[in-house]
């Protein structure tokens, strides 16, 4: 499923080991960020987390790790334009 059990060990260097859902450790860790940095990216609408439990909890898609992994992360800045 996409449940990391007790028994299971995840390799971060290792996307086969990586559970479907993510939680926002594994992903800081995977990625070499701060939770504080996917809180920020979450609240600017970068990288949104899908919401789980009573709690709220942030849990990130294995495949959207595993496409900045690949690619790289980019942002589009936006201009202001002047008038």
């Amino acid at each position: 499923m996409g449940i990391l059990l007790p028994t299971q060990i995840l390799k971060f260097d290792d996307p086969q080991t990586w559970p479907t859902l993510l939680t926002i450790d594994h992903a800081s860790k995977i990625l070499s960020l701060s939770c504080w940095t996917l809180r920020q990216w979450d609240k600017k609408g970068k990288l949104k987390p899908l919401r789980v439990g009573s709690r709220r909890d942030r849990r990130y898609k294995k495949e959207d790790i595993l496409e900045i992994v690949t690619n790289g992360f980019y942002f589009q800045s936006v201009k202001k334009e002047s008038a």
